[in-house]
């Protein structure tokens, strides 16, 4: 992909009226000419300067489609984050804007750098939904390879490679896809209460947690033909003409980690669930409220989207998500910030933008003298406190699966009625897959944010998404968190025992284990940071001490436990047959990540543990654990 950018003479003219600025080489070519005919002269002061020119990209024309009111502020950084992301052309229609979004737009445009047009919205028709009509008719879009729709507050994060379109599109091609899943990452105002003119992207870099599921809604970059597709919201959609084809065979889309969507999503859905979430090569960083100065703001001056009272205390409450640091968009500070500098090169530009940073300044000192701008902060601010176990996200109608069931198609139907017909079999008819009872990868607990805590068992946990995925939030909540493993736990530690857990995550085992089994030594270890924070975090709200190991025992027979729990995902077989070498515990488990990460290659792990004598599996739930007993009669 090129991120062409072409030079720009920037010279002080001595004239008549004193010095003048002027900028881009025809103007300052012809000015130079003018000054110097009268015989003024002419001295060129400042270097050569770089203003950002359309890219290029080996997979055609990547088009960004966005509708804005009122974005002056903010745009010109929505703008140089999408250049620098390497979108070829973004195409934003706008309505009713009173602070130059439209004129910036227009400049834009005559830069080459944009196209704008004006929303014309009929009579019973909402702002966004006209703009996405227009849109599909549009030359622009028709002519383009791939399309993503999404909205001025939101900022395209790219993990893959070096975090440009190009190496991203490679790598979705590569699988047979054409098109990417992705999914919001909700981020909240970090504390931040002043107005600023720092940019949003690097301001705000406390988020919700990824395993968070009311922040799932998506947008879909996807390989656009007007003969199949009309453009969507969240996703496009398929025409009536192609759902009974064999077309929608041929779609493959993935989700933000690379792995394919299922079959559903070709047709309906505007969220991802469990099943599909992924932010491991991309995410859709959704900044909808920004400062609290930012949100009223917006508050007072209407939306895209013509809703009534949609910048409320709830709606606050549910974007202003703190829990975790994501500093991912600063991979793209320099290069965001050079072409923020080459746009505000342009007079025209550099004029509308610190216009509408004037006016909405203005604006908001006028907010603040009124005697209802305090109590607008206050209630802000004890929004800002709820745990984000109580926050609420009404979805914009209610479900109605009758209604549902007489939209799809028959294609459609077939579809989820197999999917229906494999999961109701029986287990032992159909593959099991084990359900994640904490988040994969990585966790960070050290924001102070509040938590509401349940008792599970002996054991009392948080409703915390930067811990565990929804399922297990669900079950926490409910005070059944891994029941079935809870319950027989006790029963396989002899009294005065001792217990061994590999890459411990949240605990759980361990501290049913100290409050239900007497005198039982426990040995827990992470070589993990941000797991030893949250096992330390629990184990304090439990009033436990819990020694953690940063490292495995070189010698399982140093410790020689009569339970082993084996968490940590990166034991392979070659490794579980050293450690029983040194030692054979009475009972083995599989939890957690490692059950997880290797239910595939279970029978990998049975062929080394039958050589050891594990030969009896325990009836355990197989959704959260396997486990084995050794028959002591084995050789």
């Amino acid at each position: 992909m090129s991120h062409a950018i072409r030079p720009v003479l920037r010279g002080l003219l001595c004239g008549e009226s004193g010095l003048v600025m002027v900028i881009e080489n025809e103007y300052f070519a012809q000015e130079c000419d003018n000054l110097m005919a009268k015989g003024s002269k002419v001295r060129v002061s400042d270097p050569i300067i770089e203003l950002p020119v359309k890219n290029t990209s080996r997979h055609g024309t990547i088009t960004a489609v966005s509708m804005m009111k009122d974005e002056g502020p903010y745009l010109l950084e929505w703008v140089a984050h999408h250049l620098a992301v390497g979108f070829t052309d973004l195409l934003v229609y706008t309505n009713d804007c009173s602070d130059g979004t439209d004129d910036m737009l227009i400049r834009l445009q005559e830069l080459g750098l944009a196209h704008h047009r004006r929303n014309d919205i009929p009579d019973g028709m909402k702002p966004q939904p006209s703009a996405i009509k227009y849109a599909t008719r549009e030359p622009v879009v028709q002519n383009s390879d791939w399309v993503l729709v999404f909205d001025a507050d939101e900022f395209l994060s790219i993990k893959y490679g070096d975090g440009t379109l190009d190496p991203l599109l490679d790598a979705v091609t590569e699988q047979g896809a054409s098109g990417m899943v992705i999914t919001w990452r909700i981020f909240g105002s970090g504390g931040v209460v002043d107005w600023s003119r720092d940019m949003v992207t690097e301001q705000y870099l406390m988020a919700a947690p990824a395993m968070w599921n009311k922040g799932w809604g998506v947008k879909t970059l996807f390989k656009y033909d007007p003969n199949h597709w009309r453009l969507g919201i969240h996703r496009p959609k398929l025409l009536n003409k192609t759902l009974d084809t064999d077309y929608p065979n041929t779609v493959k889309w993935l989700n933000g980690s690379g792995r394919e969507m299922e079959e559903y999503f070709k047709f309906r859905g505007w969220r991802s669930i469990t099943r599909t979430v992924g932010y491991d090569w991309a995410q859709m960083n959704h900044y909808a409220v920004k400062s609290i100065d930012s949100y009223a703001i917006r508050k007072f001056r209407g939306n895209v989207n013509n809703k009534a009272d949609k910048y409320n205390d709830d709606y606050w409450a549910l974007q202003d998500r703190n829990e975790v640091r994501d500093d991912t968009m600063l991979r793209y500070s320099a290069h965001r910030q050079a072409i923020f500098d080459g746009l505000l090169a342009d007079p025209v530009l550099n004029r509308l933008h610190h216009a509408a940073l004037e006016r909405v300044e203005a604006r908001l000192n006028t907010l603040k003298k009124s005697r209802d701008y305090a109590d607008f902060v206050a209630n802000l601010k004890s929004a800002s406190t709820v745990p984000i176990s109580q926050v609420e996200a009404k979805p914009p109608k209610p479900r109605d699966p009758a209604e549902i069931a007489k939209l799809m198609s028959d294609i459609e139907s077939r579809v989820t009625e197999t999917a229906k017909a494999e999961r109701a079999k029986p287990p032992q008819e159909r593959a099991v897959l084990p359900q994640d009872s904490v988040v994969r990868g990585p966790v960070d607990v050290s924001a102070d944010v509040p938590l509401q805590w349940f008792a599970n068992h002996a054991v009392e946990l948080p409703s915390d998404p930067r811990l565990f995925p929804p399922p297990a939030l669900i079950q926490i909540e409910a005070g059944k968190f891994e029941r079935n493993l809870a319950r027989n736990l006790p029963s396989l530690v002899p009294e005065n025992g001792r217990y061994l857990e590999l890459g411990a995550t949240s605990g759980f085992a361990a501290l049913h284990l100290v409050k239900t089994r007497a005198g039982v030594a426990i040995t827990v270890q992470q070589r993990d940071a941000g797991w030893q924070g949250a096992l330390a975090m629990i184990a304090t709200y439990n009033g436990q001490s819990l020694t953690i190991e940063t490292a495995p025992p070189t010698d399982l027979a140093q410790v020689a436990p009569d339970l082993l729990n084996l968490a940590d995902p990166g034991y392979r077989p070659h490794d579980l047959n050293r450690l029983l070498a040194q030692h054979r515990p009475a009972t083995i488990l599989f939890t957690g990540p490692f059950w997880c990460a290797h239910h595939g290659d279970l029978t990998k792990y049975e062929a080394v543990l039958a050589s050891h004598g594990y030969t009896e599996r325990l009836p355990l739930d197989p959704m959260i654990v396997a486990g084995y007993r050794i028959v002591r009669d084995a050789p």
